[in-house]
């Protein structure tokens, strides 16, 4: 009569409890399953909050260039800059949305930065406070924007809730820039 043999388990698992082993293999999982549908978003900070737009829309970031100022325009734009060559309008978000200035004071200027949005027509430059982090969100990740209540402006696209970081309203700068 022959034994049946029971199969050998690879040296480096044996040094893990059943236990160990079991949390190791869930947490592959968990990352396997987020990996597939993650979308990138640069966050920044407008004021006391933090925002984000989808990194595919962000051509460049830019610490501020001299901006001239542009006579009889519209309140929320700074002026325009040079950038290579090409000149470049410059918004300033805070102005768009009516944003008041963080309780701390004005920004400091070195960490203010120009975020150049490619609008696919031209370039845009959109003046931010700071810049924190492109953060890789899951679908369970992201909102809609109904979450924050009541009818949201277009270019607001829903609210991010990153695992480890600041709630982040998602916006769609396209919209903004148009208008």
């Amino acid at each position: 009569m022959s034994e049946a043999r029971t199969p050998r388990t690879p040296r480096a698992i044996d040094k893990y409890s059943n236990k160990s082993l079991q949390k190791v293999e869930r947490r592959g999982t968990v990352r396997r399953a987020q990996a597939g549908n993650l979308e990138e978003y640069l966050a920044f900070v407008l004021g006391e909050d933090a925002y984000a737009v989808h990194i595919s829309h962000i051509a460049e970031i830019l610490k501020p260039l001299p901006i001239t100022e542009v006579p009889r325009a519209r309140r929320d734009v700074v002026g325009v800059m040079s950038v290579r060559g090409r000149l470049v309008t410059v918004l300033d978000l805070k102005r768009r949305f009516s944003i008041a200035e963080a309780k701390t004071g004005a920004p400091s200027e070195s960490k203010t930065r120009i975020l150049l949005v490619d609008t696919g027509e031209e370039l845009m430059g959109v003046l931010v406070d700071e810049v924190l982090q492109v953060y890789r969100l899951a679908e369970d990740e992201i909102e809609p924007s109904s979450a924050l209540g009541g009818d949201q402006p277009s270019h607001i696209t829903g609210v991010g809730r990153p695992h480890a970081g600041p709630l982040l309203v998602l916006l769609d700068l396209r919209p903004v820039i148009r208008g």
